[in-house]
């Protein structure tokens, strides 16, 4: 049983930024999920949302005098250039959900996948689950283009055999098959992606997920939590697909979805999920990193 620290450890630390993953780290997780976009100028850059959103970003200042895009924060990430990007402060601004857990770190601005894998690479046994943000309105070259970016950093770093790339597009799982073959591959599933007619399936039809993730050269299968069965996982295990359900923060849901027997969950506080796994006495991931 898998602990996988989303965005980090977002109720703890500011999502998809390096205090955020150090801080997972030092918990001690199997696994680090985070995001990541792609630059007006092609740098790829951690960070959840395809607009940089004002629920977690602040501004700061342009990046040149005059700048006519500023403010950058509500602008589309592939309309900026890494250097606008980079000005944003990641760290501040805390989302009302995690208002009485997370710390601030002012100051931090979001990183690029190469700076976090510098972190990931000073770690033995931890796994990257990297989530890439596109959408049915991508270009097929479009995605290529960002899935090979995206293995291309990985494998500088030495770090394919410890990655995986997620996606709700799944274009993007076969665009991995072919540009990142060294890396897992996950399905993300939810409600808005399982409709009839839906594009998110590249073209596969959703009534049989477990399935069609198999299709779709999946290796991991990754539901909302509220989408989890005994069914789906015994489907899911039956045909290989090991099964990572998200974003789990209550201890309670954490014991049903044990119990269910899948195979890693994902939260935003893996302090909780350490403590409801030791009472149960499963073992648990050293820490990482200590506390500086």
């Amino acid at each position: 049983m898998e602990i996988h620290g989303h965005r980090g450890a977002r109720g703890l630390r500011p999502e998809n930024t390096l205090p955020g993953f150090a801080h997972a780290l030092e918990l001690g997780v199997h696994a680090v999920e985070f995001d990541v976009g792609l630059t007006a100028d092609g740098a790829v850059v951690c960070n959840h949302d395809q607009v940089l959103s004002p629920a977690n970003l602040a501004d700061t200042a342009p990046a040149t005098p005059g700048d006519a895009l500023f403010p950058y924060v509500g602008r589309a990430l592939r309309d900026l250039t890494f250097d606008q990007v980079r000005t944003v402060d990641a760290g501040a601004r805390t989302p009302a959900a995690f208002a009485a857990t997370q710390r601030p770190v002012p100051g931090t601005p979001l990183p690029t996948l190469a700076e976090a894998c510098t972190l990931f690479g000073s770690v033995r046994d931890v796994g990257l689950a990297v989530e890439l943000k596109t959408d049915p309105g991508w270009t097929a070259r479009a995605v290529d283009r960002f899935t090979a970016a995206v293995g291309e950093v990985l494998a500088a770093h030495g770090l394919l055999s410890r990655s995986r790339l997620l996606a709700f597009d799944w274009r993007v799982l076969g665009a991995a098959a072919r540009h990142v073959p060294g890396a897992g591959r996950v399905a993300l599933v939810e409600r808005k992606t399982l409709v009839p007619g839906t594009e998110w399936l590249a073209g596969l039809p959703p009534e049989d997920p477990v399935g069609v993730a198999l299709a779709a050269g999946a290796t991991v299968l990754s539901p909302e939590h509220d989408l989890v069965t005994s069914a789906l996982v015994e489907d899911a295990q039956a045909l290989g697909l090991p099964v990572t359900t998200w974003t789990v923060n209550d201890p309670i849901d954490m014991g049903r979805l044990i119990d269910l027997g899948v195979d890693a969950i994902v939260t935003d506080h893996p302090d909780r999920l350490r403590a409801v796994l030791r009472a149960r006495g499963f073992p648990l991931p050293a820490p990482s990193l200590h506390p500086a």
